[in-house]
């Protein structure tokens, strides 16, 4: 069972968010917060396994709160919800430890797959907001940065490479596939070979690796 704290600074989102997740007989809602400090202090009473949090709210924001939670419970998994698709708070959710950045117009199934993915381990970030946070540690780079080689010292295929940035592009597997001609079957065997070349778990890794190793 995956127990989850639900953090909103409106009743009436928390209530249909917990009716949403526990759809799935997998996931149980152990706790209802209002602010990041209130989620700081269920996560001590409540030892959930994830936690889904509003950014915007009162006293202290989903932002500050991922970052307490994780200052004291690395291992509590936690998910961004929000209506925002801004580079400022993706950028420092991400810093602050955040496991997932989902939008809040994500399909309920999506949302129920989103929660087990991180409670697996597994980074999981809404495809806007991937590109929204690529291009944003793309631009903080010094511009030196931008125009040196690739840190790493792994080979990859110039297929493998092209894959990469269309990845990071947001593209989805079956967009892949019609863009380099191969099947969407292959794709998915390709990126599986790249990240266990690149020792990383999913998408998301992917591309925030390859923009801060300079391969797009």
């Amino acid at each position: 069972m995956i127990k989850v704290v639900l953090v909103d600074d409106q009743v009436i989102l928390r209530e249909s968010l917990k009716f949403i997740v526990e759809q799935d007989p997998e996931i149980k809602v152990v706790g209802l917060g209002s602010n990041g400090e209130e989620a700081l202090n269920l996560c001590g009473e409540l030892a959930p396994d994830v936690v889904l949090m509003d950014i915007m709210m009162p006293v202290c924001n989903g932002v500050e709160g991922t970052k307490l939670i994780k200052s004291k419970f690395q291992s509590i998994k936690v998910i961004i919800l929000t209506t925002f698709n801004d580079e400022e708070n993706i950028s420092k959710a991400i810093k602050n430890g955040a496991d997932g950045y989902v939008l809040k117009d994500i399909k309920p199934d999506d949302l129920i797959v989103a929660v087990k993915s991180v409670a697996k381990g597994f980074s999981i970030m809404h495809h806007t907001a991937l590109n929204t946070v690529a291009k944003q540690i793309n631009h903080d780079k010094e511009p030196t940065q931008r125009k040196q080689e690739p840190k790493f010292d792994i080979n990859l295929t110039d297929r493998e490479l092209s894959i990469i940035k269309l990845i990071v592009d947001g593209k989805s597997n079956k967009e892949i596939a019609l863009s380099i001609f191969i099947t969407e079957g292959s794709v998915k065997n390709i990126i599986t070979n790249i990240l266990e070349k690149l020792n990383l778990k999913d998408r998301t890794q992917l591309a925030v690796f390859a923009v801060k190793n300079n391969i797009v």
